[in-house]
């Protein structure tokens, strides 16, 4: 649903008079006062949803994220996410107009990327898959800044979010990726490109039927592991305890990852990933949270490093 179906409009007083009402005395026409759907907008205070009136096929954001980057170019398939739609606070659009050609990227499946290109250095490239309002994201970024975090999200104002916490915090190692992660891994990195992985707290999908669209799937580990070159960590947590123990065996059996844990379990939290106030809110209401860390082992058909 575009903003315009939620923004109220003026009263037309040749459309809205109430017809019970009796004829007024005809006056002078006055001059037109409306203001036009093309002027700029008036100024917003931080924090205050973003609600004003589009036209027909105008984007949401002209400079921002595109709705879908790679639109029909690709074969359909069970998905992991669903798109939220969900308001953006003026700073979020601020954010993310003023910032995503600069540190955004639309997954389209077009090109491959140029990692260094892209971040400006050769430092090592951590994809993210999911990452909410970026919170936690941004934390991480700013603690390790010698690693570049590739995060990736269909939430528009997360998005809008995590571009403000960067600008805000001086945090040039992070760069937000619009769309679906699979088409990014399948057709716009390069193998052995990534130093890392991290899915925090994806969708469990709890109804049996639709376990088919939980992200960690051999399928995708498959795919992941081409991507991932030897010795890169896979980081992922989750707070829906039947889909740890799937993430865990679907990891163990997969012949590309081994378990850093001695004991073949769960890991506990690393210092490196923040605990959220949401995921803190869990905790106080008993949830269990489990990570689990795997390392990409070395490519059958490559020599070990140093050799």
């Amino acid at each position: 649903m575009s903003d315009s179906a939620n923004t109220p409009e003026a009263p037309n007083p040749h459309t809205d008079a109430n017809p019970h009402t009796a004829p007024q005395p005809h006056t002078a026409p006055q001059p037109h006062t409306d203001p036009s759907p093309h002027t700029d907008p008036q100024p917003h205070s931080p924090g205050v949803s973003v609600r004003r009136t589009r036209g027909k096929g105008e984007p949401r954001f002209p400079d921002g994220p595109k709705a879908d980057p790679a639109g029909s170019h690709f074969e359909r398939r069970i998905r992991s996410f669903q798109p939220r739609r969900s308001r953006v606070t003026a700073g979020q659009a601020d954010a993310l107009q003023r910032l995503w050609p600069k540190w955004g990227l639309d997954i389209d499946g077009s090109r491959t990327l140029d990692l260094p290109e892209l971040f400006g250095n050769d430092n090592p490239v951590v994809l993210e898959i999911g990452f909410g309002m970026g919170e936690a994201t941004a934390r991480m970024a700013a603690a390790d800044p010698a690693t570049n975090i590739l995060a990736v999200d269909v939430h528009t104002p997360g998005q809008g979010n995590l571009l403000n916490l960067a600008d805000r915090n001086g945090l040039s190692n992070i760069r937000v990726g619009n769309g679906d992660a699979i088409i990014l891994l399948r057709e716009m990195l390069a193998p052995d490109s990534l130093g890392g992985l991290r899915v925090y707290f994806p969708d469990p999908w709890p109804k049996k039927r639709h376990h088919k669209r939980r992200i960690i799937q051999p399928d995708f580990l498959t795919l992941a592991a081409t991507r991932l070159r030897p010795g890169a960590l896979v980081h992922c947590a989750t707070d829906w305890e039947p889909y740890a123990e799937q993430m865990l065996d679907v990891l163990t059996t997969h012949p590309d990852f081994e378990n850093t844990q001695a004991d073949g379990g769960f890991a506990p939290r690393p210092d490196f990933r923040p605990l959220t106030r949401f995921e803190g809110q869990g905790l106080d209401k008993g949830h269990v949270v489990n990570d689990l860390l795997f390392r990409r082992v070395q490519h059958v058909d490559q020599p070990p490093a140093g050799a």
